[in-house]
């Protein structure tokens, strides 16, 4: 499929990274609003340009909101200027991905994580999850630790990679490559902010 440019902004700690097939050529972590920015200084790297990318894999969420809003805008955006496909990715499904046996538990805020139950998004307490014996990871599982452990759930250590949702992570797992529109962002609850009535 040729160069592939993958991100994720769901989460406070961004990814970005450029692959080829199965190889890795570049990757970041960094700050959503530097998504774009990192992605053009790591082409750049190679001797390459934004035209060079072949197809965009982003991440769906979920997670912040206007993190993953923001992600979804700038897949849509590339993919309009570029004619290139886009692959939608769960970050829960990429931080799985990353650690094979593992739960993956994103800050939801509101004192809430964001996890699978039975196969689904859903967002809860740290405390109504049933974690014994169970490796939990991502930045909810780094901020719920205490709750986790209790629990009876293995947490890595706060600076273990295994709590990042890695872009390279998202192309490895890619699939449906189609149109930007048809890529939708994964939203467990409603938004915090309202528009007044």
């Amino acid at each position: 499929m040729g160069l592939v440019l993958a991100f994720d902004t769901a989460t406070h700690v961004a990814t970005v990274a450029i692959v080829n097939g199965s190889e890795t050529l570049g990757e970041r972590t960094t700050r959503p609003y530097r998504v774009l920015a990192d992605a053009d200084e790591l082409l750049a790297g190679m001797g390459a340009s934004p035209g060079d990318i072949d197809s965009l894999v982003v991440g769906t969420g979920p997670g912040s909101f206007t993190g993953t809003r923001l992600g979804l805008a700038l897949a849509r955006g590339f993919a309009l200027a570029r004619g290139v496909p886009v692959a939608g990715v769960s970050t829960l499904d990429a931080l799985a991905a990353g650690a094979p046996d593992s739960l993956p538990v994103i800050d939801a805020g509101r004192r809430e994580i964001f996890t699978k139950v039975n196969g689904e998004p859903r967002a809860l307490a740290a405390s109504e999850l049933v974690v014994e014996g169970m490796t939990c990871v991502g930045d909810g599982a780094q901020r719920f630790r205490s709750t986790l452990v209790e629990r009876g759930a293995v947490v890595p250590p706060d600076d273990s990679p295994l709590h990042v949702p890695h872009a390279r992570l998202h192309a490895a797992i890619a699939a449906d490559f189609g149109s930007a529109d048809a890529v939708w962002p994964v939203y467990v609850r409603e938004p915090d902010a309202k528009v007044p009535a």
